[in-house]
């Protein structure tokens, strides 16, 4: 009987006895894995343990001048037996609520150096997917595809040739040497100035033992000489992820039995310490439950380490339609009892669906009927760690669904007290374009780049990539989109593309940014290319030996015309000595001034704009461009400020960027918070984190002002509990006919997210707007709302 097929749709009948091809490739349909759940909790794997094996090899090129030079060993079966999805959330109630529905600005990061990887004209391709990936060291750049490796300038000259990556354990014995199965993953370890390069073997076997390769270079130079290990596994672990944190190198996998049914997530820490010097290395690894897959562990951009005996973050998508999940990873080499893996702990974000479905494949194509798989059951690789000194961030993406096409999920998560939370998430899907398969990562002075795949039914699959600024609005990519290179070809049998994209930063500069993904120039199956293309965005590599950046706190803000509002102009120093940075502001609406408070600062230190609107100012929201303008370099920083009628009455305070509910009566429990704001620093919160007793609201009277129609707000319920007993509504009463609307009906959700209300109102009528969270007092399940944005347009 044949093998029951992997969740990577990769194992399938070769032989007369249908024995199992090597995971990294197409396959054969074979049975479905089996439905029964595994309910065991996170522990510590059996899997712990030493090497098998480890030595020192000859150099890299030495061995591949003997190599061959083309896959090997694998045939490619005639049909695509698609992909069988990881455990992944149930499709959220409401849409995505963080949609970037429309592109960045006009300016757009020019491609640098842009040349062809591995692929069809250079390597011997019999499958798919390729899963490039790419790391960038001190002089050179190294790609690995499924089961291939090469050595590049970083003017794109081929230092060593498209071989397989088996070759790397020549000489090594063991199904490292014999096999060439893939899921191949390099890194740089920058603190340590080195290459660590992982493949998985024996994968074609039917009982195990599986095996995970790990070469790390003992120099600088990719084709010099490595430290070899292969780390044993009982059940097949497939999908490795390699991430690299200063007391060890982290692994994570998807573990599968030997019959092909999707058992857990399995983390593992390999140590780094020893594998630097070649010296005999344990691995220590614990598993989640079968509730989880596709974990990522936080890996290391930069020369500033995490703060000392930090542990290893992993995260994964969570259960729920408005959670990511994540674990934290301590390992003690010296007392392995101590080692930890705590978890999982929930972190909400904004409401979200896995693309595509339940099959997860919905991608169209130009000139085919053939889709292509999303792969949005997981993270995508890598989960970027960088250390700026004042904070600590991660970034990482998703593919989701976006209106009728996908987008790309990105978060930056911020470290506070140990754990993670959300500082800002977008999706990208400025237009119908389909857009999946993203790799995101951050340069030194925290300007983001996000890569992908990009296909519609009238494009065929192109390469681009997009970011955004530090300091720029949040939750947005706000640089032009650019294409990389177009494709000139669909892929016409298969669904399976990518698996995986990477996006690296240079680390001579720590601003250059390198995106490796594949493309197909004519229509085909097995002629894929990959390339790869770097690029940099303003403030970072242009920048001079001083140099700073500059933000406003809070972004945005709404006032009355004929009213003021204030934001803090903040600067810090990036690079070399403070200079003197003097201020200016353009985009003002008309019968607006602007003022800043000092006119001109120090590096490093902070200003007060503040925008005088007058009674003639007419309403509208208004992008105000802040300059900071010094000796070495000049930066920008966008302030939002929605000014409404000040003629008649209006909405005093709406955006409660007071920071108190001046203008408000308030009944029950009220308060306003500084977190989690629609916009700017503040919003209002009905309603308490812990249990409260009925209504909790707050309300106010106002006249519609002349020339206004609408009444629009935003609110975001945390409703753990059913509409029965808890539940958020709001209602606006027109005092001048008497007549009440309910603008929002109850509503009980986990969490909603941000969402927009609006209602008709007649300028000159009084009405009175009434916010409300009701919560039934029941232990353990309190229900409280956000309100924000309260407007009149």
């Amino acid at each position: 009987m044949p093998r029951s097929r992997r969740m990577r749709g990769r194992i399938a009948a070769l032989t007369a006895i249908l024995t199992a091809v090597p995971a990294l490739w197409l396959a054969a349909p074979a049975a479905q894995a089996d439905p029964t759940p595994h309910t065991a909790a996170a522990h510590h794997s059996a899997d712990t343990g030493p090497a098998v094996r480890h030595d020192t090899s000859p150099t890299l090129r030495s061995m591949a001048a003997h190599a061959h030079h083309g896959h090997h060993g694998k045939k490619e079966q005639d049909d695509d037996p698609g992909e069988e999805r990881l455990p992944h959330p149930p499709a959220s109630p409401i849409p995505d609520p963080v949609v970037q529905s429309s592109p960045g600005g006009p300016s757009a990061p020019s491609t640098g150096t842009n040349f062809e990887g591995i692929g069809a004209g250079n390597y011997s391709i019999t499958g798919v997917p390729p899963d490039p990936n790419a790391a960038v060291g001190s002089s050179q750049i190294v790609e690995t595809v499924n089961t291939a490796y090469a050595v590049y300038s970083k003017s794109g000259t081929t230092v060593l040739a498209p071989t397989d990556t088996s070759t790397l354990w020549s000489g090594f014995g063991g199904s490292c040497q014999s096999t060439n199965d893939g899921d191949a993953v390099v890194r740089w370890d920058t603190l340590a100035g080195r290459w660590v390069v992982t493949q998985f073997a024996n994968v074609s076997s039917a009982s195990g033992p599986y095996y995970e390769c790990v070469a790390v270079s003992t120099s600088a130079d990719a084709t010099g000489s490595y430290y070899r290990y292969s780390f044993q596994y009982s059940n097949f672990p497939d999908y490795p992820k390699l991430s690299v944190w200063p007391d060890a190198y982290y692994v994570t996998y998807n573990m599968f039995t030997a019959s092909g049914s999707f058992l857990n997530a399995e983390a593992c820490a390999l140590n780094r310490s020893a594998m630097l010097t070649g010296a005999s290395a344990t691995q220590q690894c614990f598993t989640t439950s079968s509730s989880y897959g596709g974990l990522l562990g936080a890996d290391l951009d930069g020369s500033t380490a995490p703060p000392s005996g930090e542990p290893e973050l992993m995260v994964g998508l969570g259960t729920t339609s408005t959670t990511l999940a994540y674990w934290k990873f301590h390992v003690d080499w010296a007392t392995t009892s101590n080692s930890t893996f705590s978890g999982p702990s929930t972190l909400t974000v904004a409401s979200y669906t896995t693309a595509c479905g339940s099959s997860g494949t919905c991608v169209p194509q130009s000139g085919t009927s053939q889709q292509l798989d999303s792969l949005s059951d997981r993270l995508m690789f890598r989960l970027a760690y960088r250390n700026f000194g004042d904070h600590e961030s991660v970034v990482v993406n998703h593919a989701v669904t976006a209106g009728s096409s996908v987008g790309v999920r990105w978060y930056e998560l911020r470290m506070s007290g140990g754990n993670p939370t959300v500082y800002q998430q977008g999706t990208y899907a400025p237009d119908s374009t389909y857009r999946w398969m993203g790799s995101i990562t951050e340069d030194k002075v925290g300007n983001i780049a996000l890569g992908y795949s990009q296909s519609s039914s009238s494009v065929h699959p192109s390469i681009r990539y997009t970011g955004r600024l530090a300091g720029d609005t949040l939750g947005t990519m706000t640089q032009g989109e650019v294409t990389a290179i177009t494709g000139g070809g669909s892929q016409t049998s298969y669904s399976r593309w990518g698996d995986y994209t990477s996006m690296s930063v240079d680390p001579t500069d720590d601003c250059t940014f390198w995106y490796t993904n594949e493309y197909i120039p004519a229509n085909g199956n097995f002629n894929w290319h990959t390339r790869l293309a770097s690029f940099t965005l303003p403030n970072c590599g242009s920048t001079a030996s001083n140099d700073f950046s500059i933000g406003v706190s809070p972004a945005a803000s709404t006032v009355a015309a004929g009213s003021s509002a204030t934001t803090t102009v903040s600067t810090t120093v990036t690079s070399g000595s403070a200079q003197s940075v003097s201020l200016s502001a353009s985009g003002l609406p008309s019968g607006a001034s602007a003022s800043f408070n000092p006119a001109s600062v120090t590096a490093g230190a902070s200003s007060t704009l503040t925008v005088a609107t007058s009674s003639s100012t007419p309403a509208g929201t208004y992008n105000i461009t802040v300059t900071g303008t010094g000796a070495s370099a000049t930066h920008t920083a966008t302030y939002t400020l929605t000014v409404t009628s000040g003629s008649g009455g209006g909405i005093t305070n709406g955006g409660f960027e007071t920071g108190s509910l001046s203008g408000w009566t308030s009944t029950g429990t009220t308060s306003v918070v500084s977190s989690g704001a629609h916009s700017g620093t503040y919003a209002a919160r009905a309603g308490s984190t812990s249990p409260t007793n009925g209504n909790s609201s707050i309300s106010q009277t106002f006249t519609a002002p002349s020339g206004t129609s609408t009444l629009g707000f935003y609110y975001n319920v945390t409703c753990p509990d059913t509409l029965t007993y808890d539940w958020a509504t709001a209602t606006l009463k027109d005092n001048t006919t008497g007549t009440t609307t309910t603008v929002l009906a109850k509503t009980c959700v986990s969490s909603s997210g941000w969402i927009q209300k609006t209602a008709s109102v007649t300028a000159g009528h009084s009405y009175t707007l009434t916010l409300i969270s009701h919560d039934d007092n029941y232990t353990g399940d309190a229900t409280y709302t956000r309100y924000d944005d309260v407007t009149l347009s």
